[in-house]
C-alpha cells in the first residue's frame, strides 16, 4: 500500500525561554536529496538529542491534529502540520499500524523506522503550552523517527510504500512500553529484540534493565 506524504523542512531559530531550535518547519515541493542525516538543506539543533543517522527525519501522522486541536479549542489555528517539527506528514500511518524496523520505499530512497518520536520541553515553548509535551508523550500521539538506509533522491510527489516489515512491536507499544508501563522486564527484554531499535533507546532499555529502575524524564520534558 502507499501513503502520499507532505514534506517539510527547518532552519535552526531561537526561542525566548528555551535554546536554539529548528521545530518550525516549511512545506518543499520538487526533488529533495536524501541523505543518511535527513533531507538536505534541514537542520537540528543539540544533536546529541535531535538528528543523527538513527533520527534522520520525523513523521507524524495528520489525523493527530484533531485530537490537539480538541485538546486546545482556543489554538486550533495552530495545529496543522507541521507544527510538531515533522519532516514527513500523511495519513493512514499512524503509531498502531506502524511498526519498530518497518522499512518504506521513499523515492530513490529506503528507510527504516527506528524509535517513537520522544517528546521534549522546546515544544512547550514552540505552541505556549507549559505542558504539552507531557501530553504528548502521555497520548501516545508522537509519531516516529527513522534512518535513511540508502539515500538518494525523494519528492513529495513520491509516495511511501512499505516493503519489509522485520518486528512485531509497534510504534505505539514501543511507546506504552517505554512510557506507560511500570518496570517491566520481559518487555523491556521484547522491545530491545525488536530488529531497527534506534541505538539511543537500546541503551535507554538495556540501563534500565542493568539498574532496574526508570530514568526521570524532568529533563526532557520539562528542561529541568
Amino acid at each position: 500500500m502507499q501513503y502520499q506524504v507532505d514534506v517539510f523542512t527547518g532552519k535552526i531559530r531561537d526561542y525566548d525561554g528555551s535554546r536554539p531550535s529548528a521545530i518550525a518547519k516549511l512545506q518543499v515541493e520538487g526533488e529533495l536529496i536524501l541523505t543518511e542525516l535527513g533531507i538536505a538543506g534541514d537542520e537540528q539543533a543539540e544533536k546529541s538529542y535531535h538528528g543523527g543517522t538513527d533520527r534522520a527525519l520525523c513523521h507524524y501522522p495528520r489525523e493527530h491534529y484533531a485530537h490537539w486541536a480538541q485538546m486546545f479549542p482556543e489554538q486550533t489555528a495552530l495545529f496543522c502540520a507541521p507544527a510538531f517539527g515533522e519532516n514527513l506528514s500523511s495519513e493512514g500511518l499512524t503509531e498502531q499500524n506502524v511498526f519498530i524496523g518497518d522499512i518504506f520505499r521513499w523515492g530513490d530512497t529506503l528507510i527504516q523506522v527506528t524509535q517513537p518520536r520522544s517528546p521534549c520541553f522546546k515544544l512547550n515553548f514552540h505552541f505556549g503550552i507549559s505542558d504539552i509535551s507531557a501530553q504528548m508523550q502521555a497520548s501516545g500521539h508522537v509519531g516516529w523517527l527513522y534512518r535513511v538506509v540508502a539515500a538518494g533522491k525523494v519528492s513529495a510527489e513520491a509516495p511511501l510504500e512499505l516493503l519489509s516489515r522485520v518486528s512485531d512491536v509497534s510504534v505505539y507499544d514501543a511507546a506504552a512500553i517505554a512510557w506507560f508501563q511500570p518496570f517491566d522486564d520481559e518487555q523491556y527484554h521484547r522491545l530491545l529484540s525488536a530488529a531497527g531499535l534506534s541505538a539511543s533507546w537500546t541503551r535507554t532499555m538495556q540501563n534500565r534493565r542493568t539498574h532496574g529502575k526508570i530514568e526521570d524524564p524532568s529533563r526532557r520534558l520539562w528542561g529541568k
